[in-house]
C-alpha cells in the first residue's frame, strides 16, 4: 500500500531512513575530514517525525538566528532538503580554515559564506549519494541556496512543501566530532510522496 503522507511511516520505514542517515553521515564525515584536514567522526543520527512548530522549537525557537541551506533534489526521486548549520558549527569551520570564528552570523563575509555553502554542498551530496548507492537510482541536487535568518523565517521558505507531505516532516538530528569537539547539525528532508514510495520500493520495504 502506498504511503500518502509521512505520518503513515512505520518503525521499519524510519529504520531504513536512519540507516540512510548513518551512511550519509559517514560519507559526510569522511569528506569533511579531507576538506578540513582534521579527524571527523559522526554522532549517530536520530530520525524524528516533527510538525512545523516542533521543528521550529527543536531549532531553538522562531527567533533563533541560524544558517539554512535549501537544496532541490531531482532525478529518479524529487523533493528538497533543508540543512541547518548553527553558529557554533559555522564558527568552528571558519576557525579551522581562516584562524578566527564568526563575529556576526547575520553579516557573513564572502569567504565565510563560500566556506559554509561548500560544507552544505558536501553534506547534502553525502546524503543523496548514500540514497543513490543503496538504490541504484540517478539523483542530482541543485547548488545550495544559503540564507542567514531567524529559524521561523527560514522554515517559511519550504512551508508549502511541508503541507504537501502532511503535518510532519522527516527531521534528521545528527552531528559530528571535529577536532575532538562535538558539533550539532540538522537535516530536514521533504520528499515528494511518490518519490518516498519509490525509495522504499527500491529498498524492498513494503507499506
Amino acid at each position: 500500500m502506498a504511503i500518502k503522507n509521512v505520518e503513515q511511516l512505520q518503525a521499519m520505514h524510519l529504520d531504513v531512513l536512519k540507516e540512510i542517515g548513518n551512511i550519509g553521515s559517514g560519507n559526510a564525515a569522511s569528506s569533511l575530514s579531507t576538506f578540513l584536514q582534521c579527524p571527523t567522526d559522526i554522532v549517530v543520527p536520530i530520525v524524528r517525525l516533527l510538525n512545523f512548530d516542533e521543528t521550529v522549537n527543536f531549532l531553538g525557537g522562531p527567533e533563533n538566528i541560524t544558517i539554512g541551506m535549501l537544496v532541490n533534489i531531482v532525478g529518479d526521486i524529487n523533493g528538497m532538503m533543508l540543512y541547518i548549520i548553527e553558529e557554533e558549527f559555522a564558527s568552528q569551520l571558519t576557525s579551522m580554515l581562516f584562524g578566527s570564528g564568526i563575529e556576526d552570523l547575520a553579516n557573513l563575509n564572502e569567504m565565510e559564506r563560500s566556506l559554509i555553502a561548500e560544507v552544505g554542498n558536501i553534506m547534502s551530496a553525502s546524503y543523496i549519494n548514500a540514497i543513490a548507492s543503496l538504490t541504484g537510482m540517478t539523483i542530482d541536487i541543485s547548488v545550495p541556496v544559503l540564507t542567514t535568518d531567524m529559524v521561523g523565517a527560514i522554515l517559511n521558505v519550504p512551508v508549502v512543501e511541508f503541507a504537501q507531505v502532511g503535518d510532519k516532516v522527516l527531521f534528521i538530528d545528527d552531528g559530528f566530532t571535529i577536532g575532538g569537539k562535538e558539533i550539532k547539525s540538522n537535516m530536514i528532508l521533504i520528499p515528494e510522496m511518490e518519490s518516498l514510495n519509490t525509495l522504499f520500493t527500491r529498498l524492498g520495504v513494503s507499506g
